[in-house]
């Protein structure tokens, strides 16, 4: 591991960045821009992917290609693994010609890829009980973030292992985020995901009754756009409300539940499919029927958290 100056085009700025030596298996739509950045930015990459078309896209950037996961993870300090599913990377680390059989109990392994939790867990525990070093580290934002280096890094592990990763992040993105701890990186990946592919579909079936019934579509967005339905609850109503302990109604969960009973029989006289608004409406039935039809629309976090088993935060 040595010092050195390197430019990063993204950032106009010269920076102190430690060159490592590095195994990367995984170069897909995320990886390869990944692994290229890693590379840009003085580090000596050893690439493996099933796709000899995509090692050989590495190659000619400057990294060596590997014959199997166990090559990559030879002789290396960091190993990075962006794969597409949990069953790949348990096999990536612990089948034949695996990381695990060549790796050294002085390197780090940074799982990036997007799996269950569970799975995570797991690993890094059978990691840790083998006398490996792994952590995880998923990325927020998209290919195209990923070519710029300027992807959002969930880093699940301890505050020694992040420090360790900084510098690789630091190539492949523009942020960092210390998730607090092995697993933490996957859970807030997966919840993030979770809502932003619900709210797509939520978003869609709105958009798509908008035109149905005759609206401009310039004119749904702009007003959308400025209210919670385009910001969203995190940052307009929860705050001042149930974040705050407060459920005096701003606007009842009552009216909200009639209000969404009529887009949903508007939605049906025009032929107009809704499921995540009929989902939506159990929810605020849910709530109602607990008692809290006159309580502020935002008492539905309140309400789930009590129906899950989780302790009230409003008594």
């Amino acid at each position: 591991m040595v010092k050195t100056l390197y430019w990063r085009q993204s950032q106009y700025a010269y920076k102190e960045q430690i060159m490592s030596t590095i195994g990367f298996i995984g170069l897909g739509q995320m990886g390869s821009p990944m692994a290229a950045n890693l590379i840009n930015g003085g580090h000596t990459l050893k690439v493996f992917d099933i796709s000899e078309d995509a090692i050989q896209a590495l190659v000619s950037q400057g990294a060596v290609a590997a014959a199997s996961p166990a090559d990559a993870a030879s002789d290396v300090e960091f190993i990075v693994t962006m794969l597409p599913n949990g069953a790949l990377v348990r096999n990536i680390i612990f089948g034949e010609n695996g990381i695990t059989s060549t790796m050294s109990k002085e390197a780090l392994l940074i799982d990036m890829s997007t799996i269950h939790p569970f799975e995570t867990d797991a690993l890094v525990k059978e990691m840790a009980d083998k006398g490996f070093s792994m952590m995880e580290a998923p990325v927020g934002r998209t290919s195209d973030h990923a070519i710029k280096g300027e992807l959002l890094i969930l880093a699940g592990g301890s505050k020694e292992q992040i420090a360790k990763a900084q510098p690789l992040f630091d190539c492949m993105g523009s942020e960092t985020v210390d998730a607090g701890g092995a697993g933490k990186g996957i859970r807030v990946k997966i919840i993030n995901n979770y809502m932003s592919i619900a709210l797509n579909a939520l978003s869609a079936e709105a958009i798509t009754l908008a035109e149905a019934i005759g609206l401009d579509f310039d004119t749904a967005m702009a007003v959308m756009s400025g209210t919670p339905a385009g910001k969203g609850h995190f940052t307009t109503t929860w705050p001042g409300k149930v974040l705050s302990g407060d459920l005096s109604p701003a606007f009842m969960v009552d009216l909200a539940h009639k209000d969404l009973g009529i887009a949903l029989d508007l939605a049906n006289q025009v032929n107009v499919p809704m499921p995540c608004g009929a989902a939506s409406r159990e929810v605020y039935s849910i709530t109602r029927a607990a008692g809290r039809g006159r309580q502020d629309w935002s008492a539905v976090l309140e309400q789930l958290r009590v129906t899950s088993g989780l302790e009230p935060k409003i008594k």
